[in-house]
């Protein structure tokens, strides 16, 4: 499904308005004119422009007769609706199993998955979910220092 731009720019203004609001609570730095709403403010003030934008650019197109919500062809596409529904399916899944089950093995049978329904080999499928999971836990674990869920890997890792 494609929204009209202007739908996009609305709810892209009223999420930014909604974060300056939550920024209100941050605490202040003593002895200094900024603190930590700052860059978030910015940020948002930012996105408020862009998303005017794209209501402009929205109720144009609307006044040239674009509809305002229209199906991708894609997703008359019994295959491809399938692709999106098992991604989100595996999100919700590692929403609810990371903490119990670790990123590594939730990434690694994520991955594997999604090779072999988009027509992967097996073989090529686990080399590549084997050496992209590592990466990525070496990337955020080590370097970016993000505390990736363990799971089963506890006493492991």
């Amino acid at each position: 499904m494609r929204a009209n731009d202007a739908i996009a720019g609305l709810v892209l203004v009223i999420l930014s308005i909604v974060m300056i609001a939550l920024t209100a609570s941050f605490p202040d730095f003593p002895g200094q004119k900024y603190g930590p709403s700052l860059f978030p403010r910015i940020l948002c003030a930012g996105l408020i422009v862009c998303g005017g934008m794209l209501m402009w650019n929205g109720l144009n197109a609307r006044r040239a007769g674009a509809p305002w919500l229209e199906i991708a062809p894609w997703a008359r596409e019994p295959r491809r609706l399938a692709t999106f529904m098992l991604v989100l399916v595996l999100l919700l899944l590692y929403i609810f199993a990371a903490e119990t089950v670790g990123f590594i093995p939730l990434a690694l049978l994520f991955l594997v998955t999604l090779f072999v329904w988009l027509g992967v080999r097996p073989w090529i499928a686990a080399a590549t979910a084997i050496a992209g999971t590592f990466t990525i836990y070496w990337f955020f674990a080590t370097l970016l220092r993000v505390p990736l869920p363990r799971g089963w890997l506890n006493s492991i890792l």
